[in-house]
């Protein structure tokens, strides 16, 4: 399972409406397996659907321009952020939240 989280830091609260795109690499390139918004709480559980998670690298592509927009800041320095990660457990639950404010960002694998 692959989820997510945004958390608007420079509000101190969640991100609600984020879209976000999750794909996979292939040998070509990316491929998109997934897409949503986060909700009220800022969360994206169901990124994979029933989809099983298979081992390889994947990326969270959050569309954020529009949702800094949305809150006041007319032209975001992030338009989108973009997390690659390796899963290497298949049978394990990976969450890539994102802490984000308007000129900065971060991430890391939570639980």
């Amino acid at each position: 399972m692959i989820t997510t989280h945004v958390l608007d830091t420079s509000r101190g609260g969640p991100a609600a409406g984020v879209e976000v795109i999750l794909e996979v690499r292939q040998a070509n390139g990316w491929s998109p397996i997934g897409r949503g918004s986060t909700d009220a709480n800022g969360r994206l559980t169901t990124l994979m659907g029933v989809r099983p998670v298979s081992t390889g690298t994947y990326r969270l592509t959050f569309m954020t321009a529009a949702y800094h927009r949305d809150h006041g800041i007319s032209h975001p320095f992030f338009p989108d952020v973009k997390v690659s990660f390796t899963i290497v457990d298949a049978a394990s639950h990976y969450h890539v939240p994102l802490l984000l404010s308007p000129f900065g960002y971060s991430t890391y694998r939570g639980t």
